[in-house]
């Protein structure tokens, strides 16, 4: 079992519903811990909170960063941990009321993504979701940093991500080159949606013009929640959910206000009942974002309440 932390309320003599909270690209659990200048960790947000909620946060990290939450040779299952292994284990111990329209989701960037994808993929478990600037749309988020990823890769390490992660791994200090954050994202975006059998990677462009490869892009769009969200078995499944909580900063520096109002848009035409949704743009990019957190916890333990 990995790391995790659980919220749980004083009263333990009675059944809650319980609330997933998973992290972005290079999130770890025991990170919610750090404290920044004048503002509370989230685990102190949840404290001040007090939900009638069990409130579990995850720990999906890897090698190379993040898991995206899914299953691949070239990051682990992480997707069944999750599922498999980690609610069954939650509900076991904890004053749980272990039924799909009680248990949520949340999360921020890779952990809105995985917000997104985990209830369509398993509606069994999951009935609530809360995404923060989830990655969505992937010909916005994604596709752009293709052209200089590729160049990246030219200019310092003649083409080959294995030289990068050598250099990435040398002892240097972390992201001290500023070419780190775009090819560690990069790579690890591969690992996770285009993975070969033996852990290896297909890169979704042209090494040397940044050109995509429409076989390999297409294996990537199989994961994009926007467009998970138009068949008709995952409509049917939005359509069907306690609570929907999608927000981003208006101004988010990877484009996903505009992957939050696609996927709002798949919710919306699926006929999700309006006061099951919330939608928000707000003022702010993709930084900063843990104050959000409280807001959707406190609109999923609302909705999770509810008994039919």
């Amino acid at each position: 079992m990995r790391p995790l932390h659980v919220y749980v309320p004083e009263d333990t003599s009675r059944r809650y519903p319980s609330v997933y909270v998973i992290q972005g690209m290079t999130g770890m659990a025991d990170a919610w811990f750090n404290v920044e200048p004048w503002s509370p960790s989230y685990p102190d947000r949840i404290s001040a909170l007090a939900p009638d909620a069990v409130v579990v946060l995850v720990d999906a990290f890897t090698a190379v960063g993040g898991s995206q939450y899914v299953d691949s040779p070239g990051i682990g299952n992480y997707h069944t941990y999750l599922c498999d292994e980690l609610v069954p284990y939650v509900d076991a111990n904890f004053p749980t009321l272990p039924e799909a329209r009680h248990r949520g989701i949340q999360g921020k960037s890779s952990g809105g993504y995985g917000s997104m994808i985990s209830p369509l993929l398993r509606p069994d478990l999951f009935g609530g979701l809360a995404t923060h600037a989830g990655d969505a749309l992937f010909e916005v988020c994604y596709a752009r940093d293709f052209a200089p990823a590729a160049r990246a890769l030219r200019e310092r390490y003649g083409g080959s991500f294995d030289a990068f992660w050598e250099d990435f791994r040398s002892g240097r200090p972390v992201l001290s080159s500023p070419h780190d954050e775009l090819l560690v994202n990069t790579y690890a975006m591969c690992a996770a949606y285009s993975a070969r059998k033996d852990g290896t990677v297909d890169l979704p462009f042209d090494i040397e013009t940044g050109e995509r490869i429409p076989e390999v892009w297409e294996r990537w769009l199989q994961f994009d929640p926007v467009l998970l969200a138009r068949q008709p078995a995952h409509a049917e499944t939005l359509r069907n959910m306690q609570a929907i909580w999608i927000d981003s900063g208006r101004h988010d520096d990877y484009f996903l206000d505009l992957g939050a109002t696609a996927f709002h848009r798949e919710v919306v035409a699926a006929g999700t009942p309006a006061e099951r949704v919330h939608f928000e743009l707000f003022p702010g990019t993709h930084r900063g974002l843990t104050w959000r957190y409280p807001l959707s916890l406190s609109f999923l333990v609302g909705r999770l309440s509810i008994t039919l």
